[in-house]
């Protein structure tokens, strides 16, 4: 995976915090912006632990309505409040999530001196994209739970190819301007009048990097579109294979039957999580 986007663990539990084993989130982490898929209690402590910033967090995507997936969320804005946060926070989750955000004391929008932006994920929603930057795009699609849940896709945007620099130089490529031209596929007319045609010296663009982030959930449709190709997929697990029909009865997966599914849906990487507190050691 490229250097640019790391994935950080903050919370692999299930259900019940345990010793060294917090509630459910992770944090993206991009060029200086941190985005988190969901926001179990004590996911602030964990940025901190991390080493990321909380006033870094620009979105927060909440899958279901669940508390150990959602109850971190009012500690973390109001603490962003505190900090006197200027920039506007995205929050995407279910429908209903504003409701329930605003009723919460102090988070209503005239007590926050930031702004936040709702998108909400009606039931029969089937694909959306929630977050559109200007690198990247944050996509959603449903899965199966006991309640309503989402999961969502981290896509880069396609990236220039490589400069050849060493041969862009041979061709009379001397100014910063050219190289950057070149490099955003646009021809370059030299001094002497020669042309600099940009596939002369710049390779073919790069996909970007994809992340899933797939829990809780039964293996399903909707989530092996969202690891399809991916470079990581993050998916929960639950159970072990002997408690299966377990996991078919309250809406989770195993960690076979998320291997299975990563497998079947050509992911590179497969990340396990929301482990049991059965389980003390994920081992």
């Amino acid at each position: 995976m490229p250097v640019p986007t790391d994935v950080v663990p903050l919370g692999t539990a299930s259900a019940l915090p345990v010793r060294g084993r917090h509630l459910t989130s992770f944090a993206l982490r991009r060029e200086g912006s941190t985005l988190l898929f969901d926001c179990g209690e004590g996911t602030q402590f964990q940025l901190l632990e991390a080493g990321l910033k909380r006033s870094k967090v620009e979105a927060v995507f909440i899958t279901h309505f669940h508390g150990d997936h959602l109850y971190g969320l009012p500690g973390l804005m109001m603490t962003l409040n505190m900090l006197e946060r200027a920039e506007p926070l995205t929050l995407v989750g279910p429908e209903g999530l504003r409701e329930i955000v605003t009723a919460m004391p102090g988070l209503s929008g005239e007590w926050l001196c930031y702004d936040v932006r709702y998108v909400e994920l009606g039931k029969h929603f089937r694909h959306e994209v929630v977050y559109d930057a200007p690198e990247f795009t944050v996509e959603a699609r449903p899965l199966e739970h006991q309640v309503f849940c989402a999961g969502y896709r981290f896509v880069e945007k396609t990236r220039p190819g490589r400069m050849d620099g060493e041969k862009a130089r041979a061709l009379g490529v001397r100014e910063g301007w050219q190289f950057e031209a070149l490099k955003e596929g646009k021809t370059v007319r030299l001094a002497d009048g020669h042309v600099v045609q940009p596939d002369a010296v710049v390779g073919p663009r790069r996909p970007g990097v994809k992340v899933a982030f797939v829990y809780d959930t039964v293996p399903c449709a909707g989530g092996r579109m969202l690891a399809r190709d991916a470079d990581l997929l993050v998916h929960e697990a639950t159970f072990t294979e002997d408690q299966a029909e377990r996991a078919a009865q309250v809406g989770h997966s195993t960690a076979k039957g998320a291997a299975a599914l990563a497998q079947e849906a050509g992911a590179k990487r497969l990340l396990l999580t929301h482990f049991s507190a059965r389980f003390p050691d994920p081992q």
